[in-house]
């Protein structure tokens, strides 16, 4: 069995299209094919379902894609491992963070690409169950994610790095604009836009809500936060941020920010890897950084210049 096999098969799944896996690998089509017909003679099953397109993998087949992701991974950590004895690291460091999350990724990989010039970094914006997923498939090295709401499974690791302060980003004309916090009961009578149900960050402010007896029904749902700042930059709607926000997007002009009244629970953002050993050299890097970085302390610092500034 050849690595490249393992690779062709490993572009199949991500691509669930034969010429598209095809071109990721630099191969023809034909190349790509008779490739993974040789490794479903060598391994004696089939493992792809061949109809006029690509018809999926065969029980047997999913499970030659999780050992293939496994032992490529595997490949990829010993030669971290000696590039690292070698003289430093070098590959691509894969991020996957839910998109509240995202805006706070600079503080961690600026420094982290101070300390690795070599190593190329990648990020992917993806709810927290993709991080899961994509983690324990080996498609990624490391997420960002809440690390205290839903189930994480029992073979990653955590680290947490800040706990979310949640405000009200509303107009200068907002009733509750001059208020020094934000009742939650209160910010469900305003127009608000707020990020889609299918979203952590949604359901838990849909639980803060809960919690003092109201449902809140957004005018407009998002699936990006910059799309949720768009909006109100036009100081027609308001909405609930979390404070690592205001690290890339601050306060728009016009708008101001409101301390909410403090959740029942506050939920906290964190490193999630995959509990494997030896440890991948990437990911042990990305901890390493984390450690020296005090997220927490230069968001709260953050948070509040942006509070002083408003009085």
């Amino acid at each position: 069995m050849l690595l490249r096999q393992l690779e062709y098969l490993s572009a199949l799944a991500r691509e669930r299209h034969f010429a598209r896996a095809a071109a990721a690998c630099h191969v023809s089509q034909p190349a790509l094919s008779a490739a993974i017909r040789r490794l479903e003679s060598d391994l004696g099953v089939q493992i792809v379902r061949r109809e006029r397109r690509f018809g999926g993998f065969t029980p047997e087949g999913e499970r030659v894609v999780v050992w293939a992701h496994r032992m490529l991974a595997d490949q990829d950590a010993m030669r971290q491992d000696l590039d690292r004895m070698a003289g430093g690291l070098t590959g691509k460091l894969r991020i996957g963070a839910i998109p509240t999350a995202l805006t706070a990724a600079p503080l961690l990989t600026a420094p982290f690409s101070d300390q690795h010039g070599r190593v190329r970094i990648s990020i992917e914006s993806l709810s927290s169950r993709e991080i899961v997923r994509k983690l324990a498939e080996y498609e990624l090295d490391v997420g960002m994610t809440y690390v205290d709401g839903e189930g994480l499974g029992g073979s990653v690791r955590t680290v947490p790095l800040y706990r979310e302060r949640y405000l009200l980003l509303t107009p200068e004309d907002s009733p509750l604009a001059e208020r020094s916090s934000a009742p939650w009961d209160d910010v469900a009578t305003l127009p608000l836009c707020l990020l889609s149900p299918v979203m952590e960050n949604r359901r838990i402010l849909d639980r803060a809500f809960a919690a003092v007896g109201v449902a809140v029904e957004p005018m407009l749902e998002a699936d990006a936060v910059s799309v949720l700042y768009a909006h109100v930059a036009t100081h027609r709607w308001s909405t609930i941020i979390a404070h690592a926000w205001l690290h890339l997007f601050g306060v728009p002009d016009g708008m101001r920010i409101v301390p909410m009244v403090a959740p029942a629970q506050s939920h906290r953002i964190g490193l999630v890897l995959p509990d494997r050993v030896p440890e991948p050299m990437l990911a042990r890097a990305v901890l390493d950084v984390a450690a020296q970085v005090d997220l927490r302390a230069e968001l709260d610092e953050l948070l509040r210049r942006h509070v002083r500034s408003r009085s």
